[in-house]
């Protein structure tokens, strides 16, 4: 490791991907942007991980971060979900367990309160549970309520998680847009 330099690092200015070694690569896009990018490879399956700016990063970190990514990965971590859950971004599972917990007592029928955590547990969470809310749009709803929409269809309407909307709404992180929240 270590074939690119500090001094190096400032005076490439060609775009294209410029390997350091153990998968550690300067990428310098088009318009001249620098960037710092892990490739780790587990089971057949290659991924570039970002590190992060050559502006704000130095060599010296970058490094220090791919190492840390490819320990990572050779655990069996997911980097990017790792560095997600020390910035406090919750899952599309914790996040849910959340709402439920802060919402169970207030909902009268106790048949609505076990349906409710069992149909995401049977449906949303072994497809979209460890996605984080951050990542979470239209196309992930869609991917948990489709196999399931002809055969049961009260349960899709469970999985969009009215409940769900309001706790991201009430947490900053997605306006409700006007729409009428409901409980169970």
């Amino acid at each position: 490791m270590g074939r690119l330099s500090a001094t190096t690092v400032k005076a490439i200015r060609e775009p294209g991907r410029y390997g350091d070694g153990d998968g550690l690569y300067l990428v310098i896009s088009p318009r001249g942007g620098k960037s710092w990018v892990c490739r780790v490879q587990k089971n057949g399956k290659r991924r570039d991980i970002g590190l992060g700016s050559a502006k704000k990063v130095s060599l010296a970190l970058a490094r220090e971060r791919a190492v840390k990514a490819r320990m990572q990965v050779e655990v069996g971590l997911d980097p990017v979900a790792e560095r997600r859950k020390e910035a406090g971004i919750p899952s599309f599972r914790e996040a849910a367990l959340e709402v439920y917990a802060q919402n169970k007592a207030t909902w009268k029928n106790k048949k609505h309160r076990t349906q409710w955590l069992t149909t995401l547990e049977t449906y949303a969470f072994p497809l979209i549970g460890d996605v984080s809310i951050a990542d979470l749009d239209g196309h992930h709803v869609r991917e948990a309520i489709v196999p399931i929409w002809l055969n049961k269809p009260e349960s899709p309407s469970k999985i969009i998680l009215y409940d769900y909307k309001a706790f991201l709404a009430s947490s900053g992180l997605m306006p409700v847009g006007g729409k009428r929240v409901r409980s169970y």
